[in-house]
C-alpha cells in the first residue's frame, strides 16, 4: 500500500507538481527547447541519456525540494535511472521530501468520435509492481478530448477509470489526465461533458479507491471546484496544456483548489548552456512562480500580480 507520509503530503501539502515525463515522441523538442539540437545526438540511447542528464540538473538543483515541489512525474526511464548515485525515487524522496509518480501510458490512439484514446498499456500489471517496489506512489496517464462529443468524453473517462481501478489494485494513485485541448474549437462545451462525466466515474468508483485528476485550466474559473471537494479525490492539478508560464499561473490562480502540474512551462527558460548558477536561479524563480499560483488565489477577473 502507498506510504502513508506520502499520501498525508499529496493530499494537503501546499504546493505544485513537476511533470518531468516527455517520453519518446516528444523528447527532441523538449530537447530542442532547451537547447541541444537533434545534430548534436545519434539515435534513441543518445537522445534518452542527454534528457535523464536534464532532468537530473533540474531535480537536483537546489530550488527543487518538497517546499514548494511536492511531487514529480517520471518517464519510466527516469525512474530507472539514478541521481546522485541512488535510483530517482528514492532520491526524490528521501533527500528531497518530493512525492515521486511514473507517467504508464504508451501514447494515443487516432482522433474518432472527436477524442483519442490510450493505446493499450501492454505490461501494465508488471510495470505497476516494479514501480511500486522502486517506491512509486502513483502513476499518471494522458488522453484527448478534442470535440465537445458526449459519447466520445465518456468513452474517454471510462477508459481513464478502467485503468485507475486496475492501478489502484497495485496501490498505487492514479493520476487521471483527460485532456481537454486549449486549443479546441469546442472548449467550453467539452469541459462542461467532461465536468459531469468525471462525477459519475468518481461516484461509481469501487472499494476505497482514490484518485487525482489532472485536467487543463478550465475556460470557465473554478469550473472543477466540484471535483477538488469530492471525496474520492486526493488532489486536483492542471496541466500548462501549451499556455506559456505567465499565463497558465495567471489563468491557475482563478481556480481554487486547483494546483499545477506543468511540464514545458516549468522548464520553459532553462538552457542546456547556462551556468549552474544561471540555471539554478532560472529554475527557482519558475519554481517560486508557479508555487504562488497553486497556493495564493484571486478572484476571477483579476489582472495579474507585476
Amino acid at each position: 500500500m502507498h506510504d502513508p507520509q506520502m499520501m498525508t503530503q499529496m493530499t494537503g501539502k501546499p504546493g505544485f507538481l513537476a511533470a518531468l515525463d516527455q517520453s519518446g515522441g516528444s523528447t527532441p523538442g523538449a530537447l530542442r527547447a532547451y537547447g541541444i539540437p537533434e545534430s548534436a545526438y545519434n539515435g534513441d540511447a543518445e537522445m534518452f541519456e542527454l534528457v535523464h542528464q536534464m532532468r537530473v540538473r533540474i531535480i537536483t538543483a537546489p530550488a527543487f525540494t518538497g517546499d514548494k515541489v511536492i511531487g514529480a512525474i517520471l518517464f519510466e526511464k527516469t525512474m530507472d535511472g539514478e541521481a546522485a548515485g541512488q535510483p530517482v525515487p528514492t532520491y526524490l524522496w528521501k533527500e528531497r521530501g518530493i512525492v515521486p509518480f511514473l507517467k504508464v501510458d504508451k501514447g494515443l490512439e487516432a482522433e474518432q468520435d472527436g477524442v483519442q484514446l490510450m493505446k493499450p498499456i501492454a505490461g501494465l500489471d508488471a510495470l505497476l509492481e516494479r514501480a511500486a517496489k522502486l517506491g512509486i506512489f502513483g502513476t499518471k496517464m494522458r488522453s484527448v478530448v478534442n470535440l465537445a462529443s458526449p459519447s466520445g468524453i465518456a468513452a474517454i473517462v471510462e477508459q481513464q477509470f478502467a485503468f485507475g481501478e486496475q492501478i489502484s489494485a497495485h496501490g498505487l494513485v492514479p493520476i487521471l489526465e483527460p485532456e481537454a485541448l486549449i486549443k479546441s474549437p469546442e472548449r467550453e462545451a467539452a469541459e462542461d461533458i467532461l465536468l459531469a462525466e468525471l462525477k459519475k466515474g468518481l461516484d461509481a468508483l469501487s472499494g476505497d479507491h482514490k484518485v487525482m485528476l489532472k485536467l487543463s485550466i478550465p475556460t470557465k474559473p473554478d469550473l472543477y471546484k466540484p471535483l477538488a471537494e469530492h471525496p474520492r479525490v486526493v488532489r486536483l492539478v492542471a496541466l500548462s496544456g501549451g499556455f506559456p508560464l505567465e499565463e497558465a499561473c495567471h489563468r491557475l490562480a482563478q481556480n481554487h483548489g486547483m494546483i499545477a502540474s506543468f511540464s514545458r512551462a516549468l522548464v520553459e527558460d532553462l538552457r542546456h548552456e547556462m551556468s549552474d548558477s544561471e540555471f539554478d536561479a532560472t529554475l527557482a524563480a519558475a519554481i517560486d512562480q508557479i508555487y504562488r499560483a497553486s497556493t495564493v488565489k484571486e478572484e476571477a477577473g483579476v489582472q495579474p500580480i507585476a
